[in-house]
């Protein structure tokens, strides 16, 4: 282990992340009274320019009105080469409610572009003597967000999550792709006539991974554009879940229990973990520092591993 440690990473549940156009506020409460663990209000992609005006009114006025109960509250904003992201942090925080949580930031290229809303956030909380602080969360959806995906994850104190957006990261690589996560169709080996379909995305998510876990960030995987397709999905979540992921977006309500299923661990890798945990400790007490669990080698290690599992689930509620 280095000696400057990881740090801890928030300790909250983020297994799904239902995101919803502010320019419909009708399914809100639907939103509010869902499974998800966090609640994302969309002023960006989602949204018309002509309709963003009235979006913003619509979260704001949500913030207060709707009972949101446990969840991680978070408005995504325009992006910073837009004219619409300044007034969207602005007015969110200077006339909502202090219910807010988090303010999601789009297509985020480098530092500077989180030390700019981190300073606007910062003198709106001085101005109005807000108490509660705000989190951020960026999403990576460009090849320079790839290219500085560490120094970005170091970028803020009030950094809590980094998601990977999957559409627009291919259009900035010039993937020849016009899917949203998933295996692509292209993307294949080939021996003796047979197709195996690998996984495109697995080298930036675990680019995103290290980085998050570098410096104490929850990495999450975006999103799966095909709603009608739960296998595609939830192989997509699994991938994600084994690399060290916390969580998913659900772009469509049926995508909320799908997420929740993968990201909350089983009763079985529960029970698996407390046993790999009492087994250690028996071999620690006879002076061993490693033994043998169905047949494999189990050592302090495997303690540090088994510990993440029943972590998350007691996190979740289990």
């Amino acid at each position: 282990m280095s000696f400057r440690l990881q740090p801890a990473a928030p300790a909250r549940p983020n297994r799904c992340q239902l995101f919803g156009p502010g320019s419909r506020p009708a399914i809100f409460e639907k939103m509010a009274t869902s499974a998800a663990d966090v609640i994302n209000l969309d002023l960006e992609d989602s949204v018309a320019p002509d309709d963003k005006p009235q979006a913003r009114r619509n979260i704001i006025e949500a913030v207060g009105d709707i009972d949101w109960g446990t969840k991680h509250l978070s408005v995504r904003i325009n992006g910073l080469d837009t004219p619409y992201w300044y007034r969207d942090v602005v007015e969110v925080l200077e006339e909502a409610g202090d219910r807010i949580d988090q303010i999601m930031i789009p297509k985020v290229g480098c530092a500077a572009d989180v030390y700019a809303v981190d300073a606007l956030v910062t003198a709106v909380e001085r101005a109005k003597g807000r108490t509660k602080p705000i989190g951020l969360e960026v999403i990576i959806e460009t090849a320079a967000g790839i290219a500085h995906v560490e120094e970005i994850a170091a970028s803020s104190p009030r950094l809590q999550a980094m998601s990977l957006g999957a559409a627009d990261f291919a259009a900035s690589m010039g993937m020849q792709t016009t899917g949203i996560g998933g295996t692509q169709e292209n993307y294949y080996m080939a021996r003796e006539g047979q197709k195996y379909w690998s996984d495109p995305w697995h080298w930036a998510q675990a680019a995103i991974v290290a980085a998050c876990r570098t410096h104490g960030v929850l990495p999450v995987d975006g999103p799966f554009g095909d709603f009608s397709d739960d296998e595609g999905f939830i192989a997509q979540a699994r991938r994600s879940a084994t690399l060290g992921m916390v969580g998913k977006w659900a772009i469509h309500p049926k995508q909320v229990a799908l997420a929740n299923e993968v990201f909350t661990p089983s009763a079985e890798q529960v029970a698996e973990a407390r046993e790999i945990l009492a087994a250690m400790e028996k071999a620690k007490k006879d002076g061993a520092g490693a033994t043998v669990y169905k047949g494999r080698l189990v050592d302090i290690a495997s303690i540090r591993q088994a510990e993440v599992i029943v972590r998350q689930f007691e996190m979740i509620g289990g």
